[in-house]
């Protein structure tokens, strides 16, 4: 690779880590801050809400890489063709391919960079997040359970007590549970003690009260007691082993999966179509770097025309993207459909291909361009007008 070829690859590899890391972070405090009640109403550390929170990174980077790529590209080739760089290369007689061969050395390192994501790190990370998340919702239960606080678990379950005395038993019990949708059990209690068992976790309660509000009735029933217990083994990680869900499989579950996984028995072509997704999450990287320079690599002599080449471009990368949502979606009734992303992804890989071997730019349609220089022509003397009645 020549000093032009590596002048291209340091501006893309550039361009392309300041939009990942940008569009990363974004995301990461947006998904974050739906957690912060890790803190706030569950009485986390911040090292535990940092780091559980951290877990979703390589699922956010293994589906923004792709899109950043193109920003990359698009941004590197503009910035070349409003420096008339693009034209004295093309003048000069260097062929499209050398244009763009650092820009694939780009893409198929993010390609492999997706594609390790994707087989092996975004599973992994989601694992653990399961896992983590179901330990740090046992422990809620088991030892931050605060005098004078409400403590909500999963949204559904609401746990007070009035305090806790240096024995440990606690006292002024109210345990609100809504995990089903069919009835709403309250339970008022005057004492009560934790106790952790092979069999789970019970809230042992002593004199009080069950008021269950069935769905569709509008006086509730109250059950008094001497003696409850109530099962919080739900909430434990250890009475039962994690199941994970389809998008959170490892590569070699979803091979080879289990004959007797209940979730694979209940729907065994979403496994396939999960599958075929992890397959084809590392050939986007690939396909929007060609369909972006097919687009905006041939030399542009108007900015208008740049433009329209860039809205074409976003509107093929789009068109790709939904074809492979369509067929992961469609593939897990029909096997037919897990063949929509591979024809997409190989038109565009296709299209870009012939452009550079024909020397082709993709233009604009000459209606369109004039359309635009029209629209722009009349803003520009509305605003002139506008400025010279103000004056």
């Amino acid at each position: 690779m020549g000093s032009i070829g590596r002048y291209i690859f340091r501006a893309g590899l550039g361009a392309f880590l300041v939009v990942l890391v940008s569009i990363t972070l974004l995301m990461w405090i947006t998904q974050a801050l739906r957690n912060f009640d890790l803190m706030t109403n569950q009485g986390q550390s911040i090292l535990v809400f940092v780091g559980i929170t951290a877990l979703i990174i390589p699922m956010l980077v293994m589906i923004i890489a792709p899109i950043a790529l193109m920003i990359a590209v698009a941004y590197v080739l503009n910035k070349l063709s409003n420096d008339s760089e693009l034209i004295v290369m093309s003048a000069a007689g260097m062929a499209p391919w050398r244009v763009f061969r650092p820009f694939l050395l780009l893409g198929i390192l993010v390609t492999v960079l997706v594609a390790w994501i994707s087989f092996y790190l975004s599973p992994m990370s989601l694992q653990t997040l399961r896992s983590w998340a179901t330990q740090v919702r046992a422990e809620i239960v088991t030892s931050n359970v605060q005098p004078g606080r409400f403590v909500v678990v999963d949204g559904k379950l609401t746990l007070h007590i009035r305090s806790r005395q240096p024995n440990g038993q606690l006292l002024g019990i109210m345990v609100d549970d809504q995990r089903d949708p069919k009835e709403r059990n309250t339970i008022i209690a005057e004492r009560g003690d934790l106790l952790s068992s092979n069999q789970g976790i019970f809230l042992l309660l002593s004199n009080g009260a069950v008021h269950r509000h069935e769905s569709g009735k509008q006086d509730p029933t109250i059950v008094q007691f001497t003696d409850y217990a109530f099962d919080l083994s739900r909430l434990s990680p250890n009475t039962e082993p994690v199941t994970f869900a389809i998008h959170e499989r490892s590569i070699g579950d979803l091979l080879r999966p289990a004959p007797d996984d209940a979730a694979f028995k209940r729907s065994p072509g979403s496994f396939r179509a999960e599958l075929h997704n992890r397959i084809t999450m590392p050939l986007y990287p690939l396909a929007f770097l060609f369909v972006t320079f097919a687009f905006l690599g041939a030399p542009r002599t108007t900015r208008q025309g740049r433009v329209l080449s860039l809205v074409g471009a976003i509107a093929v990368v789009a068109a790709i993207r939904g074809l492979g949502f369509v067929g992961t979606v469609a593939g897990s009734n029909s096997t037919m459909a897990l063949a929509t992303p591979y024809l997409g992804l190989a038109a565009a890989i296709a299209l870009g291909a012939w452009a550079m071997t024909r020397g082709v730019a993709i233009e604009p349609p000459a209606a369109l361009t004039r359309l635009l220089d029209t629209m722009i022509a009349g803003v520009r003397r509305r605003t002139t007008t506008a400025a010279g009645q103000h004056s």
